[in-house]
């Protein structure tokens, strides 16, 4: 068991997103803490994980039957490549965990788990997930290889940049490209326009998230977008957002979607606009529950996509 937690930082109103009642409570007691190590208390970062692929899959799939394999594939990938992420997350963060109120209950952070523990713990996931890559074919495969660069950076770029936003972005948005290799066997324009689009989303609804711990984090030498723009983020999120509704709009229109799926993308549109109009930054429950809203906003673009493809 590792050291007592060091004196925390400006506790944001007690507020920690840890979730370890409800079903992780039934678990065995030695399972708890890998249940909460890989957030499996809370999917809503699986989801947001799983959702720029099956964008890809619903606009590329051939048929029903392969769409319906690969969204399979890729919800088991998502659920166990976004555990192994946290692991890696907590790794390299558990020091600085231990300094800030939302996170110091994490289990490394906390000493419920050792590093050694969570090393042997991220191999089981990542077997997982290597078996799902190998249901894909080639390209795919090499995509998937190549997406543990960003996932190793992000850590760091916390540390060196005022825009990790923007590295976990391109992590948790290469599920377009990967989706759309495994579905059509290769990348172009389309794969672009949606891949972009994915990192702006992401640009925007993360920075919301990283306003539950900006002061811990500027206290830490961690660095965000919510530190960057802080007062002004609402111009910022807003322009992420546009860019994300435009940037669809031309994947749309280089995929050739029929017109339901302009008229479908004002769903998203609006939804996202909600979040604009919405946010508080000096509310952390608040920027958690909009945060958690983009699981709707991506399942409406998904659902424009298949609208478009009638």
């Amino acid at each position: 068991m590792a050291s007592a937690p060091a004196t925390l930082l400006h506790p944001v109103q007690g507020f920690t997103d840890i979730r370890a009642e409800g079903w992780v409570a039934r678990l065995p007691a030695a399972w708890r803490p890998y249940a909460l190590l890989a957030r499996f208390d809370r999917p809503i970062g699986a989801w947001l994980l799983f959702l720029p692929g099956l964008w890809a899959i619903c606009l590329a799939a051939p048929g029903r039957a392969e769409g319906v394999r690969l969204t399979l594939l890729f919800a088991l990938g998502a659920l166990v490549m976004r555990g192994a992420g946290c692991v890696v997350n907590d790794l390299w963060d558990r020091e600085l965990d231990r300094r800030v109120a939302r996170t110091a209950g994490r289990p490394l952070a906390s000493g419920a788990v050792a590093p050694a523990q969570a090393l042997a713990f991220l191999a089981a996931l990542s077997a997982v997930g290597l078996a799902v890559l190998l249901q894909l074919n080639a390209v795919a495969i090499a995509l998937g290889v190549l997406s543990l660069v960003p996932v190793v950076l992000y850590p760091l770029a916390k540390r060196v940049t005022d825009f990790p936003q923007l590295v976990l972005g391109l992590t948790f948005g290469w599920g377009a490209p990967l989706g759309y290799a495994a579905a059509t066997g290769g990348v172009d324009g389309v794969t672009a326009a949606l891949y972009a689009a994915a990192i702006a989303w992401i640009l925007g609804y993360d920075t919301i998230y990283a306003h539950q711990d900006r002061e811990d984090d500027a206290l830490v030498g961690i660095r965000s977008t919510a530190l960057r723009f802080g007062e002004r983020t609402r111009p910022f999120l807003a322009a992420c957002y546009a860019a994300t509704v435009a940037l669809l709009a031309l994947a749309g229109w280089l995929a050739g979607l029929g017109w339901p799926f302009f008229a479908a993308l004002a769903l998203p549109a609006a939804l996202l606009a909600r979040q604009v109009a919405a946010l508080d930054i000096h509310d952390p429950a608040r920027c958690l529950r909009l945060f958690k809203a983009n699981r709707e906003v991506g399942l409406a673009v998904a659902l424009a996509i298949l609208l478009g493809r009638l």
